[in-house]
């Protein structure tokens, strides 16, 4: 069974950086996709960014592009998320998702598994 374990966050000002790491435990590592996403007070959880299983391929939503950098360690088995440039409106609960056999960039209920979450605020 997997289990992540994501650490990290913590309180900033605007235009500082953060790092975020997410260690994975269990089988198969490099099967999974790896992504994060977050949610925000009273909104839905959303996309941030992922990576493929060789962390050579990233996708990241609009709202970070340019600011976030998504990583993977096949050997300590984690994966990082770098935020440069932070914003009020990156505060959020960040999410760490393993996608067993497909893109992080979305969740599968019957294969893939979430972290337990880690919070970031960000002060204007």
């Amino acid at each position: 069974q997997v289990q992540l374990e994501e650490s990290g966050g913590g309180v900033a000002q605007a235009g500082d950086s953060l790092t975020l790491s997410c260690v994975m435990s269990g089988r198969n590592f490099r099967s999974y996709g790896l992504g994060w996403f977050r949610q925000a007070p009273g909104k839905e959880r959303e996309f941030v960014a992922a990576t493929d299983w060789s962390g050579g391929i990233a996708a990241y939503a609009d709202p970070v592009k340019g600011r976030f950098t998504v990583s993977r360690d096949n050997v300590l088995r984690k994966a990082t998320l770098q935020m440069n440039s932070l914003k009020a409106e990156d505060t959020a609960v960040y999410y760490c998702l393993a996608a067993y056999g497909h893109s992080a960039s979305y969740y599968l209920p019957e294969t893939d598994t979430w972290g337990q979450g880690t919070r970031v605020t960000v002060s204007s």
